[in-house]
């Protein structure tokens, strides 16, 4: 076999889970053979170099063969080979994320407690038009 479709070859180098989730992403262009916006069928061949996104990781690939059976992962892995760049941009990537601060860190404040609720409930009932008035008068 020297040529399968695009996302048959994803499907089976455990890129996506099925086909369809591999057709869906092509079709948003999310995946490009040789730097070109590809269609679902493709035709990949060895020595294409297809650069794909599954969520935040980007990947550039070099496909070494083709099959259409989807097997283990050590033999998927034996499919392709990842670029030495993409690599190194994914590891940098991870390390971001590993060092960013934890979005639900920084919400200082979240749903009232009972207290903060009594606390406000008691500014509500105080009068407030004798201490603030718009009026002129003293």
């Amino acid at each position: 076999m020297e040529r399968l479709r695009l996302d048959k070859w994803l499907w089976a180098a455990r890129f996506y889970k099925t086909r369809s989730l591999a057709c869906d992403e092509i079709d948003k262009g999310r995946v490009q053979v040789n730097g070109v916006v590809a269609k679902p069928a493709r035709e990949l061949k060895a020595g294409d170099s297809v650069q794909l996104r599954n969520g935040p990781i980007s990947r550039t690939v070099t496909v070494l063969a083709v099959s259409d059976k989807r097997g283990p992962a050590p033999l998927a892995a034996l499919l392709y080979q990842e670029t030495e760049d993409s690599i190194r941009q994914r590891q940098q990537a991870a390390e971001q994320r590993r060092l960013a601060p934890e979005p639900a860190l920084s919400l200082s404040q979240g749903r009232p407690t009972k207290r903060d609720r009594r606390d406000t409930e008691q500014l509500r009932q105080h009068d407030w038009d004798e201490r603030w008035s718009a009026s002129l008068k003293p």
